[in-house]
């Protein structure tokens, strides 16, 4: 047998995960930095009753979003890779297709953060790391790069353990700040200026609240996780399971840290605090070792996510290339069932920008920006398609009430719909520039397949899509429009 080969085989019984490595792939691509700036990023645009409402919010559209999740994960169990099988199988191959580009090229680019992220964090310790663009970080982001790299390769059951031990590993710190800081919590700093009406600049109390939506919008990214692994859990409810489990987890912390913190230090203060501001919170409690223990936590936090995120990054183009929905090539796997190809391509594109961010940093930045829009955009369909099944029936039984899951359905549409919104149509706009190239990488999978590039409906979109991914780079190489 070669070592590479281009397999349509599910891994074998022995490299299925379970339940505790697929919720650890939740939690650990959704908890990276961060939770870690939350006190400092909430604070900054709302007081407390706002904070409160935000996650309230947070919580109902997500929720919804999990709904979706595990529905579709338990409706349509031969459906692999979640948000791309989704679109694919609700909407055409075209938009299956962008749905799987898009979420790749989000991944990798957001790796490249995390690996920029890891190395500023451990400035606090080596100064010449800087804020994780120097040579010196670079070089350091580039052994960790290929290090997570030849860890995959290993196969993906061994890197589903390492994620494991170090989401457990990261998420102890945090459950120890939420503890501590609870134990010294004081109710009259947290409802001295309880709406926040005290501070003129943070305006009313849906301003505040709208503030705060920009922030939780980007902490529960990875929610997705487990449906991306489908193909490689060993009991398909697990999915379901690891997906509620790892919003459940995370949205508890993520209020009490966000929350805790007011009772400890006053929002104005707390709003103009350095970041990694739980440190500055841990600090305040406890002593220097506090903040100490933030940054080392800070650090390990990105490691792991870094990993999850690696790991996800590789298998959606892989999938939508056994299918093929992206090149074949995409396919290909090495002995131990990993996506060898995939993952290549993908770190080889992450060690690039890394490259970039020592010489053009603010070029990333503009990428990273208009990239972490496009991940969004899966999640609208994901709920788009859900609403489908309910309102066809599809995957339902006769007589089996449809009312509640189409209405989860559209909430979790509507949700994403927002999501977009708060992120920033500029962004939204930008994405076709990073979108337009793909189009070439569909027609070149359909070829190979022998089969018709576009319906007339996709034409159509294919052609807008192009245009105006031209015009936004027009705009952009003129200053017209700017991610900065």
């Amino acid at each position: 047998m070669s070592d590479r080969t281009v397999s349509d085989k599910s891994p074998g019984a022995g490299d299925k995960l379970r339940l505790g490595a697929l919720a650890a792939l939740v939690i650990g691509s959704m908890v990276g930095s961060g939770v870690f700036s939350l006190p400092q990023n909430m604070a900054a645009g709302a007081g407390p009753l706002a904070i409160l409402i935000g996650w309230g919010i947070t919580a109902v559209g997500m929720l919804a979003l999990v709904f979706v999740y595990q529905s579709l994960a338990l409706r349509k169990p031969e459906l692999d890779a979640g948000p791309y099988a989704y679109a694919k199988a609700g909407f055409g191959p075209f938009i299956g297709f962008n749905s799987a580009w898009g979420y790749w090229i989000s991944a990798w680019v957001g790796n490249v953060s995390y690996a920029v992220v890891v190395f500023s964090a451990l400035s606090y310790f080596f100064p010449a790391f800087g804020d994780g663009n120097t040579w010196q970080a670079v070089l350091g982001a580039s052994v960790l790069v290929w290090g997570v790299h030849f860890l995959i390769l290993r196969g993906v059951k061994q890197a589903a353990v390492v994620n494991t031990a170090v989401t457990l590993a990261k998420i102890a710190p945090i459950v120890l700040f939420v503890l501590v800081v609870a134990l010294a919590f004081k109710v009259d700093i947290f409802s001295a200026d309880f709406s926040g009406k005290g501070n003129a600049s943070l305006g009313t109390v849906l301003d505040q609240v709208k503030s705060t939506m920009l922030v939780t919008l980007w902490v529960f990214i990875g929610i997705e996780g487990a449906s991306v692994y489908s193909a490689r859990a060993a009991e398909r409810r697990d999915i379901a399971r690891a997906t509620v489990l790892g919003f459940l987890t995370c949205i508890i912390l993520y209020a009490l840290v966000s929350l805790l913190s007011l009772g400890i230090i006053s929002q104005a203060e707390l709003g103009q605090m350095k970041n990694p501001s739980m440190a500055g919170v841990m600090e305040a409690v406890v002593g220097p070792w506090g903040a100490v223990m933030v940054n080392l936590a800070l650090v390990v936090s990105v490691l792991g996510a870094f990993l999850s995120w690696t790991m996800l990054a590789a298998e959606v183009p892989h999938v939508a290339g056994k299918d093929g929905t992206m090149p074949r090539f995409f396919a290909t796997e090495n002995a131990r069932k990993v996506p060898v190809t995939s993952l290549v391509v993908t770190n080889a594109l992450v060690q690039l920008f890394l490259i970039i961010t020592l010489f053009a940093q603010s070029t990333y930045q503009a990428l990273f920006y208009i990239a972490s829009s496009m991940i969004l955009v899966p999640y609208i369909f994901s709920g788009a398609y859900a609403a489908k099944l309910a309102i066809t029936g599809e995957g339902y039984a006769a007589g089996e009430s449809r009312t509640g899951p189409m209405l989860i359905g559209l909430l979790a549409t509507v949700y994403g719909i927002w999501l977009v919104y708060a992120a920033g149509l500029t962004y939204l706009f930008m994405c076709a520039v990073l979108y337009a190239p793909g189009v070439l990488f569909y027609i070149w999978a359909r070829r190979e397949r022998q089969e018709r590039s576009f319906t007339a409906v996709e034409a159509i979109l294919a052609v807008a899509l192009v245009l105006v991914g031209l015009y936004a780079a027009y705009e952009m190489w003129t200053g017209a429009v700017s991610a900065l």
